[in-house]
Formats: C-alpha cells, structure tokens, sequence
C-alpha cells in the first residue's frame, strides 16, 4: 500500500461512521497543517491491543472507554488524552496491528487484556490534524514529505510481510467517541531517527517500550 497508509479513523468514518516535550523545529506545511520537530521524554501507558479491518474503526474506539473505566477502577488518573498505536499497517480486508491506550504517570501492571506500555522517548515529528477523521490520511501524507525533506527516516523494521512502526501514534484531542466528525482534533505524530543520535538509540527505546515483555506485535501477542 501507499507509505502513507491509511489510519483506522479514516477508513472507519468513510464507513458512517499530553505528551511531555523540549523544544523543537516548527514550519508550516501548507495551510492547517504545522509541521514541528521535538524531543518527548518517555511516557508510560496501559492499552488493549487489537486487530482491525479498515471497516471496524468503532471496534478499535470503544477501546478508549473500555481502557479508561478499567483506569478508574484503579483509582488511577490518566495523564494525557487517548491515543491509537499502530504496529502494523493494513487496508482493505488486511488487518492493522495497533494499541488503543491511555498514557499514565507510572508504570502500572497489566492483566493480561490490558497491557502495559511506554511511549518511547526520542525525537518525533508532529502536526495536529483539525477536522473529519476521513481527511487525516492527507495530514499523514504531509507529514512524512515534511519528515522526508529533511532526511529524516522512521523507526521501523520488517518481520516476515510486515513493516512494523517503532512509533507511529494519533492522539485524540478530542473524545474519538463522542465528538463531531467535523470537531475531531488529532495530533499524529512519528518517531524518527534524530539527526547526531546513534541508530541503535532509537531502536533501543522502542525495544523498552514494552515493559511486559511482549516484543513482537506481530506474532507475539494475542489480541481483542
């Protein structure tokens, strides 16, 4: 498929359907996309992992809920607004790999259904996408020609058919449940290799961003 790829809010809406921060490069794109370069510390977070088709993006949102009433029957506050991980890319019939979670201030154990993670600390690329979720793929166009014009590269590796992101996330600044199409707001946002940093570092990050040991989204765990 196209390296843009096509995010589950996207295709699911065409069917009816805070993270911590240094300073860092902005630039507008073209008009409401600004693109910006930034350093983000790690942030920890609980999420359900699942499989989905392009046609069950409300599958994938009722996650959110689900993820937070688990939070709150902990007694734990979340820490920034929900977000969609994606591991794997799909389309069409193909199913993206991905991780609907909510970022927390610590470390918390999983259950099993409920993992827990780390958003990887290192450099990042961001644009926050304002409008229906069924134009954001173009804000993800965007955004790689932006990263690409500075020779900036994603943090992904191949395992079997599969490219698998080290960190590709959307953020939903708005509630994915409840809000307007036409109110949605969406930061996405990519992690890069940094200019001056070793490649390893990176790659070290995202092999850390799984505390319960599950390193393969691939084939290495099971999912909703």
């Amino acid at each position: 498929m196209a390296e843009s790829g096509q995010s589950v809010a996207a295709a699911g809406e065409r069917r009816g359907g805070e993270a911590k921060q240094k300073r860092g490069e902005s630039m507008t794109s073209e008009p409401g996309y600004e693109a910006r370069y930034e350093v983000r510390a790690e942030q920890p977070y609980v999420a359900i992992p699942a499989k989905v088709t392009t046609r069950e993006w409300e599958k994938a949102a009722a996650l959110v809920t689900e993820v937070r009433h688990w939070l709150s029957g902990k007694g734990i506050a979340a820490a920034g607004p929900p977000f969609f991980r994606y591991w794997v890319i799909g389309g069409g019939d193909r199913e993206h790999i991905l991780e609907v979670g909510v970022p927390v201030d610590d470390t918390v154990r999983g259950d099993g259904r409920v993992i827990a993670g780390c958003i990887p600390a290192g450099d990042y690329v961001a644009l926050v996408h304002d409008g229906a979720p069924e134009r954001i793929d173009g804000a993800h166009a965007r955004l790689q020609e932006w990263a690409a014009e500075r020779g900036l590269a994603w943090v992904n590796r191949g395992e079997g058919r599969s490219e698998v992101w080290g960190g590709r996330f959307e953020f939903y600044l708005t509630d994915p449940v409840r809000a307007r199409r036409d109110a949605c707001s969406i930061e996405i946002a990519y992690l890069v290799r940094g200019a001056g940093r070793p490649p390893e570092t990176a790659d070290r990050a995202v092999a850390e961003s799984r505390p319960d040991g599950l390193r393969s989204p691939v084939g290495g765990f099971g999912v909703q």
